[in-house]
């Protein structure tokens, strides 16, 4: 096990001087010391200025080196600015540095120094904390119970849907879904490879309210096939195949994994909405600006870009 690197102290500096006044060995004073003689070397060669080691001059030289590094410097001022609204748009540190580094390389963090950015920001009683994300209990079938769901009528299995859409080759094979609210629903649908989210806000989970949100949100969009789960307000979905022009299939029960795509987006919109949401006056609207901040963020899978800019083929400046 390595250990791990630290700063030499003044008292250690102290030693070495008096070491080399005695003419010993650079590795009997690391012995002496307590570090490992590449160390002493190396701290002999940068901070002796005229070619005598001296303590006090060494730290000087070692403090102004540090102060002159560019990774000690880091944009405070712009950054703790910039990233209490980046947080507030849902993304994550990973996201925030990834898309720093492609946009503004002079301006580069990594994660973990904006995760210690926000603890150092919630111990002087910032809130920068309360935006990150956190882990959601997930449904999860209880064995042995039975399925009173039934199947819907002419529905077409997963197994026979083309093989081009699981390896996620072209835009226009989709994951449907539905998320619930007090007084209301949305009806989700998600572009399997660029990640892509529409959604639209319906009263009921009836057949036809679901059918009619889907095809709507279909309208000037590439669509080959639609992948649903086997809920019945999916009974229309020959009137969707029929409107939209595309291919629909349905997973097996309980194997939200078939469709992780839209289970994954679903729960970045339970940021937005959690379970208990009241959803009786939520607008079109208001549901499409939680879709925009959410396709607006990038993605680690598709190398740091946006749902938005897959999708449509454009680049987006995030971080002006």
């Amino acid at each position: 096990m390595t250990t791990p690197y630290r700063q030499l102290t003044q008292g250690q500096r102290y030693q070495i001087e008096a070491g080399l006044r005695a003419k010993e060995s650079q590795a009997s004073i690391a012995k002496q010391v307590g570090v490992h003689p590449s160390t002493i070397s190396r701290e002999v060669r940068r901070n002796s200025p005229k070619k005598i080691y001296m303590a006090v001059c060494a730290t000087h030289e070692s403090d102004a080196r540090r102060a002159g590094a560019r990774k000690f410097c880091k944009p405070l001022t712009w950054l703790s600015h910039h990233l209490a609204i980046w947080l507030k748009h849902g993304m994550s540190p990973e996201q925030i540095a990834h898309r720093l580094k492609q946009e503004r390389p002079d301006q580069t963090v990594s994660h973990e120094w904006i995760y210690r950015f926000i603890a150092s920001d919630q111990r002087g009683g910032g809130e920068l904390y309360t935006h990150l994300r956190h882990r959601r209990k997930r449904y999860r079938k209880r064995y042995g119970s039975h399925d009173r769901r039934g199947l819907l009528r002419n529905w077409v299995s997963i197994t026979e849907r083309p093989e081009k859409v699981e390896t996620r080759e072209r835009l226009g094979d989709w994951e449907g879904d539905t998320v619930h609210g007090v007084g209301g629903n949305l009806v989700t649908l998600v572009e399997r490879k660029s990640g892509y989210l529409s959604a639209y806000p319906v009263k009921r989970r009836t057949r036809r309210q679901v059918s009619r949100a889907i095809n709507l949100q279909f309208k000037g969009h590439v669509v080959h096939t639609l992948t649903l789960d086997n809920g019945k307000e999916f009974a229309g979905h020959e009137h969707i195949a029929r409107k939209s022009r595309c291919q629909v299939y349905f997973a097996d029960p309980y194997s939200s994994c078939q469709r992780g795509t839209n289970e994954n987006t679903n729960g970045l919109l339970r940021q937005y909405f959690p379970k208990g949401s009241d959803f009786s006056k939520l607008t079109v609207a208001a549901v499409n600006r939680v879709v925009a901040q959410i396709n607006l963020r990038p993605r680690k899978r598709l190398g740091w870009k946006t749902p938005y800019e897959v999708y449509a083929g454009v680049s987006v400046a995030l971080m002006c």
